[in-house]
């Protein structure tokens, strides 16, 4: 087995390293640990749009990033660690969690922590969740990986996966937004996450006496970087692989009233816009609805479009600004 503590705080870096080492080692079992900086990281199968406060998100500067596994919609920050278990695809295994769950669990209760799994995939502590894990298969091999809340923001975890479910209407993966704590509150002041990363790393040294520390070489690191280049931080990915979905909107402005309907295909591009409203309009609204069709459902797409057509001639007085929050 390798171990790899993971040197970067990228969320970026750190779910396209997930892919990489998927490809790079088919048959090396492998466990890695990760910490992101603020972002928020979502299931392979999910509308992300539904899922994130992407005005929140951009103002506090989160990243928001598509993992390759399915499941719902998690938060990450400083105060989150990452495990990820590497191995040969079993079919008899696949759906269970225990296995690579239970090094996690004997690390906690060295630090007297009464974790344990419950339900499929969560592990539990006083009744309150502190780690989620989801499962993918590609390959020949097979990913299983994890948060634990340590001693995350959780006020920023719940602005930032705070939406209005109205807008959305999709058959897209929904997250399941349970009751979680942080483990901190079960330590002593002088434990850290530090001190929980290196007693997991000690466990599975312990567990698996083929052990490697393995550091990621500068070819790795280019590889990785050409992976985000690629695919990990493109809308494309993170937002644009969204399975397709229907989105209405409404707004009351000076100007009137205005409701959007838009029928948006897998890729993010708008299939079908209708706009209604009581709003004074020169102009066939129909003209605009045909214009949006084709692009991307993307703020920054649909922000530059409304800045190259002159809208008073379809609202009336309005300004770019209230009519890009139709869209979002």
């Amino acid at each position: 087995m390798l171990i790899i503590d993971s040197p970067s705080n990228d969320a970026y870096f750190n779910i396209a390293l997930e892919e990489y080492l998927l490809y790079k080692y088919p048959t090396q079992a492998i466990f890695l640990l990760y910490v992101n900086a603020p972002s928020i990281i979502v299931g392979k199968f999910q509308n992300t749009l539904a899922e994130v406060n992407l005005d929140y998100v951009k103002e506090k500067e989160i990243k928001v990033v598509r993992r390759m596994s399915g499941g719902g919609a998690v938060y990450h920050d400083l105060g989150n660690l990452n495990f990820s278990f590497h191995s040969k695809l079993n079919e008899n295994e696949f759906l269970d969690f225990a296995t690579f769950t239970q090094p996690v669990l004997n690390v906690l209760h060295q630090f007297n922590i009464p974790g344990q799994l419950e339900g499929r995939n969560d592990l539990l502590v006083d009744g309150k969740k502190f780690s989620g894990n989801a499962k993918l298969a590609k390959g020949g091999k097979m990913i299983q990986h994890g948060t634990i809340l340590f001693d995350s923001d959780m006020s920023v975890l719940s602005d930032a996966l705070k939406i209005n479910p109205l807008k959305y209407k999709d058959k897209a993966v929904k997250s399941n937004r349970s009751r979680v704590v942080n483990l901190k509150e079960y330590v002593s002041d002088h434990v850290g996450i530090e001190d929980l990363k290196q007693a997991l790393i000690k466990q599975m040294i312990d567990d698996n006496p083929q052990t490697t520390i393995y550091e990621l070489t500068k070819d790795d690191t280019q590889s990785v970087e050409k992976l985000i280049d690629d695919k990990y931080s493109t809308w494309d990915w993170n937002f644009g692989f969204s399975p397709k979905y229907n989105f209405n909107n409404a707004i009351k402005i000076p100007a009137g009233y205005i409701e959007l309907h838009l029928d948006v295909l897998q890729g993010g591009t708008i299939d079908n816009a209708k706009i209604f409203g009581d709003f004074f309009a020169s102009k066939p609204i129909e003209d605009l609805e045909t214009k949006l069709v084709g692009m991307n459902h993307n703020e920054e797409d649909i922000r530059t479009f409304l800045n190259s057509v002159d809208l008073s001639a379809y609202f009336g007085n309005v300004t770019v600004d209230e009519i890009i929050t139709l869209f979002k």
